[in-house]
């Protein structure tokens, strides 16, 4: 594939992400169903594109006073620790088995999406 695509494919993960939809729910997909990118490295691929975005909106969050910095390691700790926990995780299984589990995973953030945005017209 063109690299010219896999920097459009970038930066529509990039601008799903900032505006909080999280664009490894575009990203792993498009990359493991477009670019038959396997499964383990798709989603390593999101998690080190993550960083900056994060840290980019850590900035903005700080900016507007939104951040609680007395409770930041509250968050943070747990988040770092799992993130491992979870990676190892994915690391030991096969790519089929990662697959199917993001695959069900999409399914039921696409249903709570669904359900809250119901609830919240009603």
């Amino acid at each position: 594939m063109s690299f010219i695509v896999f920097i459009i494919v970038g930066l529509l993960g990039g601008l799903l992400g900032g505006m909080g939809m999280g664009g490894g729910t575009v990203l792993i997909p498009i990359l493991t169903l477009l670019f038959s990118v396997n499964q383990h490295t798709s989603q390593a691929v999101n998690l080190i594109a993550f960083i900056p975005m994060a840290g980019f909106a850590l900035y903005v969050h700080l900016q507007n006073k939104l951040v609680s910095i007395k409770n930041i390691l509250y968050i943070i700790i747990p988040a770092v620790f799992f993130s491992v926990v979870g990676s190892c995780i994915a690391k030991s299984l096969k790519g089929d088995s990662l697959q199917k589990m993001f695959g069900i995973f999409l399914i039921i953030l696409a249903l709570i999406q669904f359900f809250n945005k119901i609830k919240n017209n009603e």
